[in-house]
């Protein structure tokens, strides 16, 4: 064994008579001499039978490892924790839903340095392992790519497509007395009848086309079914690309994602009615990148961007019907041609986002329509202030429809409370139900309400009451629901001043975009210095840690103070 250091940052682990060890703990991966000086490229997925938006990651991974193998590396495969919304939804599991996000990114950091690997190949396929692992290939900021696993296909329901969120809201109906035990069974027998991610513009997708548009992943992956043949080719593709980022040194993510490349992020987000959820994930993102990014630097994206494409939750269509009009790619093109993108942000390949996006189709006008034909002017989620939430609260107005609402607070001190008042009707048409206590750090977790708002829509109450929560919604949630609302209870926010029949007036419509109690400044202010101490209330193990080191949702509810550059990074 030679002495002499390769230019590649894994000769640390190899290289000398000191690690003597470690060329034997590589001979015993099955490494030869001459495939020990490759680069060395870890393999991050978060494949597993916990969801099946995970299925098929570790199949996956195998194609992406065969094109780094092919393209001159040597993979390592090395899969991470995750935890499925889908399994954890409306009980306390979710409470370590958010927490999984962090736990993907300081493993891939783990793992990365440990190792020191020379590139990064990243796989995920569900709600918050999809951000994890982009923040975490940011942190480390070797090259990367990062490619979603896809959705699951379309059930089919009574002649037509369907999804879980159409269960999820049956649940309401048989509640209500509306529909039957039978057709609900019958109907989540149907509704996911393939392996990946939920089928809607829910977080899955919506966080795939974020990597996109940030540049991190190629242009039009992030649409391709998750059992569809033609993702073995495209992962090949992407890890021939990445060996050749690697053998040049990059780009690496830091130098893709950049302010510019964030607010193209924000942009595909609001153009396609997307999750709530990415404006928790992309200043996150950010974080990791050295830039401050806020919800209202999210918010300012957000009111500039129509709304293009027709996708479920607010719209009618599905992520395999926009994979088969072009993808995300038919979008990007029809931003960048409306002047709502940034082209030339640079993507893992070398090129510019223009000329990734310069051969995809045109909006064919159903799915995708071009900006004069746009749903609305200003996109699909919309950020609201006020003297109730001076931190910004989220409110997706895809679909919604009626953006004015004023009503009496019918306060509730955690989800489950809200639930049972739900489920057993307890509650009146033009209520504003307010479930507090559920923030990152007052949860701690920062739990998602579907299976509220779910029973609320089921029972025909989807557009009579609000809901507002220092929690978060899960990107198939649709109605006047209004979260990550801030500051959260547990730091203090005016939330947590509210009581039962407080008048509450909600006005996001273009110009206004507010939220108030209507209560004297005063009042207000002498309710909260009346408020005692609160503590997350748990004790040992990773939630004691979260709600220790959390920051506030609309910074993205990160876990570290990080080393952020200018503003104008």
């Amino acid at each position: 064994m030679s002495d002499t250091p390769r230019r590649f940052r894994s000769s640390a682990i190899y290289s000398g008579t000191l690690r003597a060890t470690t060329h034997a703990f590589l001979q015993a991966l099955g490494q030869d001499d001459d495939e020990i000086r490759r680069p060395h490229i870890g393999v991050f997925h978060t494949g597993g039978e916990m969801s099946p938006c995970n299925l098929t990651l570790g199949e996956q991974a195998q194609h992406a490892k065969t094109g780094i193998y092919a393209g001159g590396g040597m993979p390592h495969e090395c899969p991470v924790v995750s935890v499925s919304d889908g399994l954890s939804v409306a009980h306390r599991g979710m409470r370590y839903s958010l927490v999984s996000r962090e736990l993907i990114a300081d493993s891939v950091e783990a793992s990365t340095e440990g190792h020191q690997w020379d590139g990064l190949f990243a796989i995920g396929g569900c709600d918050k392992n999809l951000p994890g692992l982009m923040m975490g290939l940011v942190r480390c900021n070797v090259p990367a790519v990062f490619v979603h696993g896809g959705a699951a296909l379309p059930g089919r329901w009574q002649g037509r497509d369907t999804n879980v969120a159409e269960t999820y809201e049956t649940i309401g109906k048989v509640l209500a007395g509306e529909e039957s035990e039978a057709r609900l069974r019958a109907l989540a027998a149907a509704c996911i009848p393939t392996a990946g991610a939920c089928a809607g513009q829910f977080t899955a997708n919506t966080m795939g086309m974020v990597g996109e548009a940030l540049g991190l992943s190629p242009i039009g992956s992030s649409t391709v079914p998750a059992v569809y043949s033609q993702r073995a080719p495209l992962l090949r593709r992407a890890a021939a690309a990445l060996m050749r980022a690697v053998r040049r040194g990059g780009p690496c993510p830091r130098e893709i994602v950049t302010r510019p490349a964030l607010e193209n992020a924000c942009a595909v987000v609001s153009a396609t009615g997307g999750s709530t959820n990415a404006a928790l994930h992309i200043p996150a993102i950010a974080h990791e990148a050295g830039i401050r990014f806020t919800l209202d630097d999210v918010a300012a994206v957000f009111a500039r961007t129509p709304l293009i494409a027709d996708l479920q939750p607010g719209g009618r269509f599905l992520a395999h019907d926009l994979h088969h009009v072009g993808g995300a790619g038919v979008v990007l093109r029809v931003l960048l041609e409306a002047g709502a993108l940034h082209g030339g942000a640079l993507t893992f390949t070398g090129r510019t986002l223009a000329e990734a996006i310069a051969d995809c189709a045109p909006p064919d006008g159903t799915v995708v329509h071009t900006t004069a034909t746009a749903g609305s002017a200003d996109g699909g989620l919309t950020v609201l202030h006020g003297n109730l939430c001076p931190d910004g609260a989220l409110l997706k107005t895809a679909g919604l429809e009626t953006l004015v609402f004023r009503g009496p607070a019918r306060v509730f001190e955690h989800e489950e409370a809200a639930q049972a008042a739900v489920t057993g009707r307890a509650y009146q048409p033009g209520d504003v139900l307010v479930v507090r206590n559920e923030g990152p750090r007052g949860g701690p977790g920062m739990r998602e309400m579907l299976g509220i708002t779910a029973l609320l829509y089921g029972q025909g109450m989807g557009t009579r009451v609000a809901l507002l929560t220092d929690g978060r919604f899960s990107g198939a949630t649709r109605g006047l629901c209004i979260g990550h609302a801030g500051p959260e209870a547990a730091d203090g926010g005016p939330i947590a001043a509210l009581r039962d029949g407080d008048m509450i007036a909600i006005d996001a419509r273009p110009g206004a975009r507010r939220i108030v109690v209507e209560l004297s400044d005063a009042e207000l202010a002498e309710r909260l210095a009346m408020l005692p101490p609160r503590g997350s209330g748990v004790r040992g193990g990773a939630l004691e840690k979260y709600a220790a080191l959390v920051g506030p949702a609309h910074l993205g509810a990160v876990t570290h103070s990080g080393a952020p550059r200018s503003a104008a990074s």
